[in-house]
């Protein structure tokens, strides 16, 4: 006898296809059976070992988060209620092309301090790989829901060249090449940029595109967080779309966003641009979260040079009088760079969390409000916390337009992704509540999406993207990533004063045939794995 059958569940299969009623079976991590209508009908309906009556649920395919920041979390917290809450059954990591593999000890070392914002230190995780294929392995051990890797650029290029602003040499841009290539090999699912963090932004257009060319020739993609969001955000955009089509390689846009006051408004601009290209022939689609403030480290506002070098070179800037003169005046007049070329507004930036806790008084206000409570200019605050916490700050940028967000998330190549970054005291709420927000604010109580259509943009679509071919979908055969939810009641939980409040309205979640969420609890199961590039045909 099989071993669960969901009983008269209201499936949304994924295909954005109207919903039905029917009885599922499930045996062997995959889906075996599917009844429609099976009490109606008054036809035989199928037993197992174990029934789920799903009365008032619909039943969907588990949602893929196609931009997440769990590279670290997945081994250090096996609970993962952060996003086994939501109804992910899936994570794409290694974004914004800094993560942990591939290294040697020099890079490693650099990689965790830069990105120490987004993961934490690291101190507690036993990093005994260095290769993508031995980091795939260690998830393979057992995690709370599946991931998939992203081979992350900035990192490469730290590991053949270093982090100092300059071309690549021809060995280097050859071993750059190598190293992309073995990592899809060894399962990677495509490459990922960060072209706002250093070392990756130091690329040029000839460079990324020799690099995706070799990941076409793996059938993977390129996920590009590209080099402005702000000023010249239509021409970052024009460039992935360019540098992609003369590489024959797929593009997925990361949270791909207009923000800033240069954008209000400018969404349509984006997707005619978006439009044109998909026309053409290229193979193009992006992800966005649904809120309007970004998530990023302190110091990845810092202009481009003053980052050059890594880390220590870094706080070395900030530590001299002269040149901590100058990276304000990029700041605070110029734009700078890594503040997607608009000068920075204080009041938009709050702090949301810090590495050592003697700091935490700045969690949860701006730069500019602690700067008026200590009596100072915004960019001395902003100086003395950068060197304090050796440029371990996170930050909330409240730069974004409601009105970018819905035009962007009705697109047709659109698919979700939470960008969650889970450290600090006072996350983002989209790391907890990104996607119960889209079922419950933008479906339910907005209309801006019909379930279907968001339920499909959640699951296939992303499926599609990996290349997966028996996932995303309700369908006899594929694999039982599953989720539950009451459509009358699901939403995130999780807001700016309490994010990491988890969601209400998901009872239970399915990863492999196996509950993760069962009865609205987190249970002991690990039956995450390692989702490997599947080879083209």
């Amino acid at each position: 006898m099989e071993e669960l059958v969901i009983r008269d569940a209201d499936v949304v299969d994924g295909s954005g296809a109207d919903a039905y009623r029917a009885d599922v079976v499930v045996d062997g991590g995959r889906i075996t059976t599917i009844v429609k209508e099976a009490a109606a009908a008054g036809c035989q309906r199928p037993k197992a070992r174990r029934e789920l009556d799903a009365e008032g649920l619909v039943l969907s395919p588990g949602f893929v988060d196609m931009h997440a920041h769990s590279d670290l979390a997945l081994l250090r917290d096996p609970d993962h209620s952060a996003k086994a809450a939501q109804g992910v059954t899936l994570e794409v990591i290694g974004q914004d092309g800094l993560s942990y593999a591939p290294v040697d000890d020099r890079t490693l070392g650099e990689v965790r301090r830069a990105i120490a914002g987004w993961n934490g230190p690291g101190d507690d995780i036993d990093f005994d790989w260095r290769t993508v294929g031995e980091y795939l392995d260690r998830l393979d051990r057992g995690i709370a829901v599946n991931a998939a890797y992203l081979i992350p650029q900035g990192t490469v290029r730290a590991l053949a060249v270093g982090w100092e602003d300059r071309e690549a040499t021809p060995a280097e841009l050859d071993r750059m090449r190598r190293l992309v290539a073995e990592g899809l090999e060894q399962g990677a699912v495509g490459l990922s940029s960060g072209l706002t963090y250093t070392p990756g932004m130091y690329a040029r257009g000839a460079e990324l595109t020799e690099l995706c060319r070799v990941v076409a020739s793996y059938g993977g993609y390129y996920c590009p967080h590209h080099r402005s969001y702000g000023a010249g955000a239509l021409q970052a955009y024009e460039e992935m779309v360019a540098l992609t089509r003369e590489a024959g390689c797929s593009l997925h846009l990361a949270h791909a966003t207009m923000n800033f006051g240069v954008n209000k408004g400018r969404a349509p601009e984006l997707l005619a641009l978006l439009d044109e290209a998909l026309a053409a022939g290229s193979d193009i689609s992006l992800d966005t979260y649904p809120y309007t403030p970004g998530c990023t480290t302190l110091a990845a506002v810092l202009p481009s040079w003053a980052s050059e070098g890594g880390p220590e070179r870094t706080l070395g800037r900030l530590a001299d009088d002269g040149t901590a003169e100058r990276i304000r005046h990029d700041l605070e007049v110029t734009g700078s760079d890594g503040c997607h070329g608009v000068p920075v507004e204080w009041d938009t930036i709050e702090i949301s969390g810090v590495g050592d806790p003697a700091l935490a008084d700045f969690v949860g206000r701006t730069v500019l409000e602690s700067a008026r409570r200590r009596r100072e200019e915004p960019w001395v605050t902003a100086r003395g916390l950068l060197l304090a916490d050796r440029l371990a700050p996170t930050i909330l940028q409240h730069v974004g337009h409601e009105e970018n967000v819905r035009a962007i998330m009705r697109h047709r190549v659109h698919t979700g992704g939470s960008d969650g970054i889970l450290q600090g005291a006072k996350p983002h709420p989209r790391a907890y509540g990104t996607f119960p927000h889209y079922l419950g604010h933008y479906v339910r109580e907005l209309g801006v999406l019909s379930l279907e259509e968001c339920v499909a943009h959640l699951t296939s679509r992303p499926a599609a993207r990996l290349r997966l071919p028996d996932r995303g979908l309700v369908r006899e055969g594929y694999r039982a990533d599953l989720v539950l939810f009451d459509p009358a009641t699901v939403a995130a939980g999780s807001t700016f004063a309490e994010p990491r409040t988890l969601p209400t309205g998901i009872p239970h979640v399915l990863v492999d045939g196996r509950f993760v969420i069962e009865d609205g609890r987190r249970t002991d199961v690990l039956a995450g794995r390692a989702v490997r590039r599947t080879p083209p045909t």
